[in-house]
């Protein structure tokens, strides 16, 4: 594995973001779709603040800041990169779970049916996975989730949380960047709550 590599499944290399240019990041999110319009910025809106009102160009400059994009050694990123040989192909969200403010502050899920300290930044969180068309069900989602769990265990965590859906279908477009619940599963997460019919909460404790 080259310099930043976290991971590695079949013919995929998944290495930290910050290892790589903002041009190539933005070839996973791509010029149109829900992904180029959100940045993966969702859970990370401040008080009064909405994507549609920020517009693209402030979310793509938000993204490659807190991914820290041509930094290589910068000592925190925001997320992992898939590379498929020289093509990059996937993207997932991985930090503390303090990082995503909106999720901190809402009230909504993660937290329904819970006691849970929010400002405990030992947890980490997979928000958002992001997958490049022309390269879907060749499991990129699977090789960035197990580097997710990786990168979350080398960066201290105590356990690592996901908030996927319960399954693909009847799933609305841009409903599934969270990920579905037999994925994670398969990485040894755990049904922590289903706060909604469609909605789980799911956790893999670290130590």
């Amino acid at each position: 594995m080259g310099a930043g590599s976290v991971g590695e499944a079949r013919e995929l290399r998944v290495v930290r973001a910050n290892t790589v240019a903002a041009q190539d990041l933005q070839r996973v999110f791509g010029a149109r779709g829900d992904a180029h319009r959100c940045q993966c910025q969702w859970f990370k809106l401040g008080p009064g603040e909405s994507l549609g009102g920020l517009g693209v160009d402030e979310l793509r400059g938000r993204l490659e800041e807190q991914a820290r994009c041509g930094h290589a050694r910068a000592r925190t990123t925001s997320g992992l990169v898939a590379w498929d040989g020289d093509e990059p192909v996937g993207w997932v969200a991985v930090e503390p779970r303090t990082a995503y403010e909106g999720m901190v502050r809402s009230g909504k899920v993660p937290w329904e049916g819970r006691d849970e300290d929010r400002a405990d930044g030992s947890v980490w969180a997979v928000t958002c996975f992001v997958t490049r068309v022309g390269h879907r069900r060749r499991g990129v989602s699977r090789a960035l989730l197990a580097a997710a769990v990786d990168h979350a265990r080398d960066g201290g965590a105590r356990a690592i949380e996901g908030y996927p859906m319960a399954s693909a279908r009847g799933a609305i477009a841009g409903e599934l960047f969270v990920g579905l619940e037999h994925v994670f599963a398969d990485a040894g997460f755990e049904v922590v709550t289903r706060p909604t019919k469609r909605r789980v909460v799911m956790r893999l404790d670290l130590v």
